[in-house]
């Protein structure tokens, strides 16, 4: 008896997805609620559990096909016994196999970014503890693994390639990939950001002393209490709500021929993950307390590092703060992320001379950059905004008492 696959519901207005990879291949045992495919869509990945428990059958559609909700994409055929391990030339289309880890039915389900660095160091899931929802490996827990084990035999080297022809430079190689569906729909969306609003970028810097020290003084005791760190993020979501209050039209959109202005505040966080950057939202940051905010923060970048994020997660978003300083940026322009109006774009923190009451100091400096859309922001309210975030940041205290 075999039970058919469909592509699930995806979210709001998603209609369709992108075959990213088969987690399962034909005559392997399923489990129950295991995952035998990975969908990429406009925004996230989304794997596809089993309705059933037992042995892969039919792949409908192949890596890269297009199918819509409800579409049948595979079965699991009843009962039966799971084929033997595929021979050596099909190794790399799958993970190692997959050995019991909590009882004779329980198998190791790797996502694909998982996948490939657990083909890519030659390791044995079975053996790597994870660290994951419901123990399910991540990539720190495969790195770690592989730094633990140096010896580990490595995958098999891949063919090598014909010999360059001799009037051609050796090592002049090509590779081309074809564009996830994610990465495809952000190049979409930010090129019509561009061609649809007046984008104009405006700059300012803070200095940083007044968090760094409010935060070496109780980082310690914030994480006792609350279970979380206290990171910048918590202040500069903070300060951006403040400065939202009092400038309405950084939180609004424009829709056709109206204005739309927001009574709340739902702040997209633009986060790294292994397809590109995702930006899930947090819910009524106004009225989240530090803790709150930073336990949001820290749990959606943990799941972008799994391809746990929902749709529900990156729908909505009154406003967006991306942190180009984690990775080293000292300035940028970040592009709107439609249909909102405004983006903060954080840069990383350097000591640089600046003069204070006439003395020149050496001081923790940080440049900030707000790009909006000039069709509802006016140069004066995105100098103010800007001058807002920095006077919280740089007096904290502003933060409680709404000042």
């Amino acid at each position: 008896m075999s039970t058919e696959v469909k592509v699930p519901t995806l979210g709001e207005s998603v209609t369709e997805a992108t075959i990213g990879e088969w987690l399962k291949q034909p005559g392997e045992a399923v489990a129950l609620d295991e995952p035998i495919a990975s969908l990429e869509t406009d925004k996230v990945a989304v794997e596809v559990p089993s309705p059933v428990a037992g042995v892969m059958g039919q792949q409908v559609a192949a890596v890269g096909d297009t199918v819509n909700v409800g579409a049948v994409i595979a079965t699991i055929e009843a009962g039966g016994k799971a084929a033997a391990p595929a021979p050596a030339a099909k190794a790399e289309a799958a993970a190692p196999a997959p050995a019991a880890t909590g009882g004779e039915d329980a198998v190791v389900t790797l996502s694909p970014a998982v996948r490939r660095l657990v083909l890519e160091h030659g390791l044995d899931p079975s053996t790597i503890k994870g660290t994951g929802k419901d123990g399910r490996l991540t990539k720190e827990d495969v790195l770690a693994a592989a730094e633990a084990a140096p010896d580990a035999a490595p995958a098999a080297a891949p063919a090598p390639a014909a010999a360059p022809a001799a009037s051609g430079a050796p090592g002049r190689q090509e590779e081309r990939v074809k564009m996830t569906r994610l990465r495809q729909t952000i190049a979409k969306r930010l090129k019509s950001a561009q061609d649809t609003a007046a984008m104009l970028t405006t700059f300012n810097d803070v200095d940083m002393t007044a968090v760094i020290e409010a935060r070496g003084r109780y980082k310690d005791l914030f994480e006792k209490k609350h279970g979380v760190r206290l990171g910048f993020m918590g202040f500069f979501t903070k300060a951006a709500c403040l400065a939202l209050k009092d400038i309405p039209a950084v939180n609004g959109r424009i829709d056709g021929d109206e204005i739309v202005y927001n009574n709340y505040m739902d702040i997209s966080v633009a986060v790294s993950g292994p397809s590109g950057l995702v930006v899930p939202v947090i819910r009524n940051a106004e009225s989240l307390s530090f803790a709150g905010i930073e336990k949001t923060i820290g749990d959606f970048g943990k799941r972008a590092k799994e391809g746990t994020l929902t749709m529900d997660d990156m729908t909505g978003g009154t406003f967006t703060i991306s942190n180009g300083g984690v990775f080293g940026s000292l300035m940028s322009t970040p592009i709107i992320n439609p249909p909102q109006s405004a983006v903060l774009g954080l840069h990383r923190i350097e000591d640089r001379p600046v003069a204070i009451n006439g003395q020149v100091v050496i001081r923790p400096m940080m440049y900030l950059a707000l790009s909006y859309d000039h069709r509802l922001i006016d140069g004066r309210e995105a100098v103010t905004f800007l001058k807002t975030i920095k006077e919280a940041i740089e007096d904290p205290t502003r933060l409680l008492i709404d000042l």
